[in-house]
């Protein structure tokens, strides 16, 4: 957990960090000692590097990582007052009342603080040394909307069977062409720190409530766990997850996933990060036989996050292989995204995205009654905009548009969505 002085422990004029455990026992204080020969440069740099990725943990959530770094630090630089600082500000947020007033101590006594940070040090000698508090977050979302094809009908009511010359053109019934209805949507996000080294637990449900094709409705629940390290100078992080989703009220389909998300020691400039994501997960569906498959994923990410804007770049590849006698057997291929969110006005922020996923399949999809190849190209842009009305209540307007371009018509379909919802965070 972040230390609440932080700003305050900044006139320090050092890079204050927010506190994690101390997993190794925390140097003891030496004397005070004359005044040391500049250091080289490498040496410099190395501990600049400690102090930048003891950071770099705070900002991921590994609390124990960035304590040993600091512990490190000050091995290394025992002049360093702001790994001092933090240092004592950790593990007093830990509950390690001893260490932290030893550390308080040493820092009055060697390091002759300023009034600022002797108010910092008091502050939490007031409030004493509780130990460390999982953090958690929830937000709860509520809205109205419309969609021009609940069902995901055909765009195309005619399509063409047979094979050879021995070919048919038939006409879909109403019900699987285009149906539009208006719905009503909930959904209950649930984060919270499991471990003070960056575990984190998570509880996504969303349910949609159709005005009239009730038997379209649907609903999902996702449970997870994440949980940050490193390896040297390498960012890694693991995540597992279940996902279940409905439809009409019926159990449709489980999932099961497995992550792990690589970010190495590019050198980027600031803001700016990248990563390599590795996954795995298997699909089963309760109610339809030999769709069953698992699905591989390599993927690379880049971001950039400035001061009021996020822009978010992945490509990835995806290979599906069927469990069983799954129409057009084993599938792969490409998927692209692109994520945009700037704040707007000093009231109005703004989302632009896009994704397109290709699949193609291995074998024709039905021989003897359709002896294509399944090719499909699904694109979805969306488009929101959100209006605070309190410090953690907003209003989103929200416009979607998908397209499944494929070349058999029966399975093409496009669809429209708007959408209104009230959102609230840390509820």
């Amino acid at each position: 957990m972040k230390p609440s002085l932080r700003s305050l422990a900044l006139l320090l004029s050092l890079s204050l960090v927010a506190a994690p455990p101390v997993l190794a026992q925390t140097p003891q204080m030496q004397p005070p000692q004359p005044l040391q020969p500049p250091q080289p440069p490498q040496t410099q740099l190395a501990q600049q590097d400690l102090y930048l990725d003891a950071l770099r943990s705070l900002s991921e959530g590994r609390q124990g990582d960035a304590s040993e770094a600091l512990a490190r630090m000050i091995e290394r630089e025992p002049q360093h007052a702001g790994a001092w600082l933090d240092l004592a500000i950790i593990q007093c947020e830990l509950g390690h009342a001893a260490e932290a007033e030893r550390l308080f101590a040493t820092i009055e006594t060697k390091f002759a603080p300023p009034p600022a940070i002797l108010a910092v040090i008091a502050d939490q000698r007031t409030k004493g040394c509780k130990g460390w508090q999982p953090q958690k977050r929830t937000s709860v979302v509520i809205g109205r909307g419309t969609d021009s094809n609940v069902n995901q009908g055909a765009s195309d009511p005619f399509f063409t069977v047979g094979s050879g010359d021995v070919r048919v053109q038939l006409q879909l019934l109403p019900e699987y062409l285009p149906r539009r209805d208006s719905y009503t949507v909930a959904a209950v996000d649930h984060v919270r720190d499991l471990t003070s080294n960056g575990a984190l637990g998570f509880v996504y449900a969303r349910a949609v409530h159709n005005d009239s094709l009730t038997k379209y409705n649907s609903g999902t629940l996702i449970g997870g766990i994440e949980q940050p390290w490193r390896a040297g100078n390498w960012s890694l992080r693991g995540a597992g997850l279940a996902v279940l989703q409905s439809l009409g009220g019926k159990l449709y389909q489980v999932q099961s996933q497995a992550q792990l998300r690589v970010a190495p020691p590019l050198g980027l400039p600031q803001h700016v990060q990248a990563s390599v994501t590795a996954g795995v997960s298997h699909i089963h569906y309760p109610t339809l036989g030999e769709f069953d498959s698992n699905t591989f994923e390599l993927r690379g990410s880049a971001s950039y996050r400035g001061a009021q804007s996020l822009l978010q770049a992945s490509t990835g590849y995806l290979s599906d292989r069927a469990q069983g006698a799954r129409p057009g057997g084993d599938r792969s291929g490409w998927l692209m995204s692109l994520y945009g969110k700037t704040q707007l006005t000093p009231q109005l922020s703004g989302e632009l995205s896009w994704t397109r996923q290709s699949w193609r399949s291995d074998n024709p999809y039905s021989p003897g009654f359709i002896d294509e190849v399944r090719d499909q190209r699904t694109q979805v842009w969306r488009g929101a905009l959100s209006y605070p009305i309190s410090a953690r209540q907003s209003i989103q307007l929200e416009l979607r548009q998908v397209r499944n371009r494929e070349n058999i018509s029966l399975f093409q379909y496009s669809s429209r969505q708007v959408q209104i919802s009230w959102q609230w965070q840390d509820f």
